[in-house]
């Protein structure tokens, strides 16, 4: 699934999700909580406006590639403190989708 046919789900996404969307444009890894962080990091120095997304660990589950459990992975974030370890909601408009793209976790 690409970008924009998460957005065409719905407008407003959660970041996990769009986390995972990305990484399976790219073929990357998306079970890694530090490049999840780095992310979130790139999105809030771009100027893009995330909100806190109060997260249901156990409604968020589903298996993904690589048989990886999203549910395991949102429990593994919530166990931080750190800010860019949180769910934030974000609207999927094509600047942001181009600014989400730009993300690289190796010039992170």
């Amino acid at each position: 699934m690409t970008l924009e046919e998460l957005r065409s789900k719905a407008l407003f996404q959660n970041t996990i999700d769009t986390w995972i969307m990305l990484c399976e444009e790219k073929n990357a890894e998306w079970f890694l909580p530090e490049n999840y962080k780095k992310f979130i990091s790139h999105l809030f120095q771009n100027g893009l406006k995330l909100q806190k997304f109060p997260l249901c660990i156990k409604e968020s589950g589903g298996m993904y590639q690589r048989g990886r459990d999203k549910t395991q992975f949102a429990e593994t974030l919530a166990q931080s403190t750190d800010p860019n370890a949180a769910a934030y909601t974000i609207k999927l408009s094509d600047s942001t989708i181009k600014i989400i793209r730009q993300f690289s976790s190796a010039a992170a």
